[in-house]
């Protein structure tokens, strides 16, 4: 085609339309067009082959992004020629197709030997809120399946070799139909790998992989909070015939703590004082992730205030600081009262009334000399 349609037109989707709307509107299309369906149809296989590149693109978030800011040009070479024939469509959207025909899993000729990317792990770690806050490093036990050394990986006893599948004849494939299709799927007996093991393995029973505890030495950065992720590249489990290794993702979960309370990368804190240092102020000693602090209380204080300390709670993941310390007041009432202090606030109470600064003043200067014995 010499001016390529857009791709949203292609595959008859609006703009806003979901990944999923996206993959049900390419499945109907790539039935419709199927060559099996229209066999030496040229223009049939010319549009399904331009709704896998359509979908190619508009599947993937980045492609999709980089296609809605710059049209064409900016995902050139990342879909269309990369699809030489149907075959190369059938291999890249297995999933699709599987679908279709009830079975996952299908791929094209040679898929039994394909190299298959191993499975990812998660392992959730908890961490007291102090280790967060720190930081810590950390030693995780991790069993994952890795290759037998008694048969070196085969399954098969060793100075045995595996047979040939009688079933699918070693291809590893076996032909199904469907309505108008013939379709290649993974043979059942041998699951695609075109031989099966008549004399297993006594250590991996034929399986050709045996559990293995890794020990892994991991650094907790300061700042983690609960559902932070972990990436440990090529630490998941083995890849099937040569493929890489999945990734480890370790998933923190942090500790209550007994102080502080978190709100992102801010720590508050609930401070109790007396209401004679709410009225007279004070300097009170606050905890922080490291030493107390001695913190200012003003005259006149009132409860539920918060003061900000700048830079004294969470540290950011990666530097950049610390989130703040916010430090909430509450004023304490006292429940049980002499007979003398009942009657400094009988006479608080009437000063109040009349509402004679000097007197106040003094009665306060007194009050705190009693109360210190000066």
């Amino acid at each position: 085609m010499s001016t390529k349609r857009c791709y949203y037109e292609v595959l008859g989707v609006s703009k806003g339309a979901s990944g999923d709307e996206i993959k049900r509107a390419y499945r109907k299309l790539a039935f419709e067009y199927h060559p099996d369906r229209n066999p030496d149809d040229a223009e049939a296989e010319e549009k399904f082959k331009e709704a896998a590149e359509a979908y190619e693109i508009l599947r993937d978030p980045d492609k999709r992004e980089r296609y809605d800011r710059f049209g064409h040009q900016g995902v050139n070479g990342q879909a269309g020629g990369g699809f030489s024939n149907t075959d190369d469509i059938f291999s890249t959207f297995s999933d699709i197709f599987g679908e279709f025909f009830g079975f996952s899993g299908m791929g094209g000729p040679g898929s039994r030997t394909r190299a298959t990317a191993g499975n990812d792990l998660r392992y959730n770690l908890t961490v007291s809120f102090r280790d967060a806050a720190k930081g810590k490093e950390v030693t995780l036990n991790i069993p994952r399946d890795v290759p037998c050394s008694h048969c070196g990986g085969s399954g098969a006893r060793p100075g045995t070799s595996p047979s040939t599948c009688e079933h699918c004849g070693g291809s590893g494939q076996v032909q199904r139909s469907q309505g108008f299709f013939q379709i290649a799927m993974p043979c059942p007996i041998c699951k695609g790998q075109g031989q099966v093991i008549t004399d297993p393995c006594p250590e991996c029973r034929g399986t050709g992989l045996v559990e293995e505890t890794r020990e892994l030495k991991v650094r907790i950065p300061a700042g983690v909070d609960t559902g932070s992720r972990l990436r440990l590249r090529g630490e998941g489990e083995m890849g099937a015939h040569g493929g890489p290794p999945g990734d480890l993702y370790v998933v923190v979960y942090v500790e209550d703590d007994k102080v502080f309370q978190r709100q992102g990368q801010d720590l508050i804190l609930e401070q109790d004082i007396t209401f004679v240092q709410a009225a007279l102020g004070d300097r009170v000693e606050v905890p922080t992730l490291d030493e107390p602090i001695s913190m200012d209380i003003p005259k006149g204080t009132q409860s539920g205030e918060v003061f900000q300390l700048r830079g004294l709670g969470m540290p950011r993941i990666g530097g950049g600081g610390a989130g703040d310390l916010l430090v909430k007041i509450t004023v304490k009432t006292p429940t049980r009262l002499s007979k003398r202090q009942e009657e400094l606030l009988e006479e608080f109470a009437r000063l109040d009334e009349e509402k004679p600064l000097k007197k106040v003043k003094k009665f306060f200067n007194k009050a705190k000399k009693r109360a210190t014995g000066s």
